[in-house]
């Protein structure tokens, strides 16, 4: 589907129920710097049986418009808004991963009301990110390079991708716009919002892979989860910085497992408040303890 944000048009993959905003939260994917909504495909076919799905082409990449200029972590953060607007989802858990996973954070921390938490894959610190300056060089001078895309794609995943996801992955790459790589390489990943993500106030799960060079357990730790109020750090055996491509049933097991525990927890805690609320007789006197109610 085709829609107009912030007058850029934006192409979005949606999948999965129907009734979305009822028993469970939807689920809205933002992919890496290089990709697309294709990224998620694998991931989203274990999840849309259960879940409603929403993962757009962020602008500039994939099959969404490129514009000459307005390309700032913020106004990825509005897009994100304007789409969950139009869609009317009013309950989602919000996943990103890498470049996303930046973009996820720039959102959260304008406290959406009906953002339940947030997911991130190997994230984009919020932070400058660590990128040797050599390395951003060769990157910013081999947009639209076949040959440096293949290479890239194999150092991230570790050269264990399916064919399929692989050809995938190299096209998405030449496919990205040359003004959206090199805001990224030239601005984006030096955007400093670290001062923002503390005003964060959802459950902020954190998946580092185990392989990752570039995106450690170590720098995810010190740079997201201590600077939020409810982070945790999980780490993905066996893989690098690619997870929803190199291992998407883990990926999908574990966004499975973190809304389930997500939903376990706020029933819990309004069985918790129902235990703990009292009430007044007609005299004005407070008398019972609705805890002695509730088995």
């Amino acid at each position: 589907m085709k829609f107009k944000i912030n007058n850029t048009i934006l192409n979005v993959f949606e999948a999965g129920v129907e009734n979305y905003n009822k028993s469970r939260s939807s689920l809205v994917f933002l992919h890496y710097f290089g990709g697309s909504s294709r990224a998620w495909t694998e991931v989203v076919e274990k999840l849309a049986a259960d879940y409603h799905c929403v993962a757009p082409d962020l602008r500039g990449f994939g099959a969404s418009d490129a514009l000459p200029e307005n390309y700032a972590v913020k106004d990825y953060a509005d897009d994100v808004a304007d789409l969950i607007s139009i869609l009317t989802i009013e309950n989602y858990v919000l996943i990103g991963h890498s470049m996303g996973g930046k973009i996820a954070l720039a959102f959260a921390a304008r406290r959406p009301k009906d953002l339940h938490s947030l997911i991130l894959l190997a994230p984009s610190p919020p932070t400058p990110e660590p990128i040797n300056e050599d390395e951003r060089e060769k990157q910013l001078a081999s947009h639209g390079n076949r040959c440096v895309a293949t290479d890239t794609v194999c150092q991230a995943a570790g050269g264990k991708l399916p064919g399929e996801i692989f050809a995938r992955a190299i096209n998405d790459n030449l496919r990205t716009s040359h003004s959206a790589w090199e805001w990224w390489l030239e601005k984006g990943s030096r955007e400093d919002i670290s001062s923002e993500i503390k005003k964060i106030n959802v459950p902020v799960l954190v998946a580092a892979g185990e392989r990752d060079e570039a995106m450690t357990p170590k720098l995810l730790k010190r740079e997201i989860v201590r600077r939020v109020k409810n982070g945790s750090l999980i780490v993905v055996p066996e893989v690098k910085h690619l997870l929803p491509l190199e291992a998407p049933e883990k990926i999908a097991d574990l966004i499975r497992r973190h809304c389930e525990n997500c939903a376990d927890d706020q029933q819990s805690s309004e069985k918790n408040k129902l235990r703990e609320s009292k009430f007044y007789d007609d005299t004005g006197k407070r008398t019972i303890n609705r805890k002695t109610a509730i088995s």
